[in-house]
């Protein structure tokens, strides 16, 4: 049987760039899981993510039960689910056993396990509290994840459209345009890693963000100088926000360096806010005569995602208007 390391794990199976409660709070514990489970065992990914399944079952019985030690087992119980959840795709990545099947299979059970445990611990205080406001924010919390599932879709549909287009017309070759068609799921994108396209020049043709996005060490002034891209095409999009705000690319390499991506509050700590941090307050209702903390918390949250959203709207509002500049120029000659 093969024996892998701690640093194989995090060579072949971390992420470059990951929410934060991943690289803090899952990663360091699931990778360790990770390298036993794969030196002793036969355990395949979607064991796992039946195993991640039971465990948000077990957590949604629990906020069901309403009572503060349920609430704070529960709240554990989801954390333990979510670690399983990215045992499963970076077992599928060191011991390349994935399939297409098994990605459907990790999804659906994602998105059930949060929704099961968010009506579970929302329902279950109202049942408890007689308080409406858990009913009322029921609606919102759901209709909040699937904003941000749909927004994420179509901007990054709409980032790749506007890659291939740039990159098409900057080597002279016909466009891709999957990306064009709202209702088209094929986003037929690059690998960052594939070899680059090249100009009519012979020049490669690379994009600011996948370069910074590799190489966190390098700033975007580097970058532009091409010193480090052998004579490269540098084509970036994202000028206008920089420009705006020109602090975002310092705070942006200093994150990724450790492999923080600037997207703060995204779906990961949306779900952990609501079904691990909410929960967890209640570990206050023994010793405190305050009102409980879920509602605030919730509040919070939905507030917190609807806040970066409109941010990565705005950014790409800012991104289109670089790319009609750069596509004029690039035409012009």
């Amino acid at each position: 049987m093969t024996s892998f390391t701690l640093a194989d794990v995090r060579e072949r199976t971390y992420k470059k760039r990951d929410a934060w409660w991943t690289v803090f709070l899952v990663d360091p514990l699931a990778s360790r899981l990770v390298v036993w489970t794969a030196n002793h065992t036969n355990i395949t990914p979607n064991q796992i993510t039946f195993g991640a399944g039971v465990l948000g079952l077990g957590s949604a019985i629990c906020f069901a039960l309403a009572d503060w030690p349920w609430l704070v087992a529960g709240a554990i119980l989801f954390h333990l689910s979510f670690v399983l959840d990215c045992m499963d795709g970076k077992i599928a990545r060191l011991k390349n056993n994935g399939s297409v099947f098994g990605a459907w299979v990790d999804f659906i059970f994602d998105r059930i396990r949060f929704f099961g445990c968010m009506l579970a611990l929302l329902v279950g205080q109202w049942a408890a509290t007689g308080e409406v406001v858990y009913l009322l924010l029921t609606p919102v919390v759901t209709f909040v994840d699937l904003l941000r599932y749909l927004n994420g879709s179509q901007v990054a549909k709409t980032r790749q459209s506007m890659r291939e287009k740039l990159r098409a017309a900057a080597t002279g070759s016909p466009a891709d345009t999957a990306g064009d068609d709202p209702e088209s799921t094929e986003t037929a994108e690059q690998p960052i890693d594939a070899a680059p396209a090249t100009a009519g020049d012979g020049a490669p043709v690379v994009f600011m963000e996948e370069v910074l996005r590799e190489n966190p060490d390098l700033d975007a002034d580097q970058v532009r100088s091409g010193a480090h891209l052998s004579g490269a095409r540098v084509i970036d999009v994202h000028q206008g926000f920089s420009r705006k705000f020109g602090w975002y690319e310092r705070v942006r390499a200093f994150l990724l360096r450790s492999r923080v991506r600037p997207h703060l509050f995204s779906g990961i700590e949306f779900e952990m806010f609501v079904c691990v941090l909410a929960p967890l307050t209640a570990l206050l209702a023994p010793i405190s005569p305050l009102p409980g903390l879920i509602v605030p918390v919730v509040v919070l949250s939905c507030a917190a995602l609807l806040f970066f959203e409109v941010v990565i709207v705005y950014k790409l509002w800012l991104a289109t208007r670089d790319f009609t500049k750069e596509m004029n120029r690039i035409q012009a000659g």
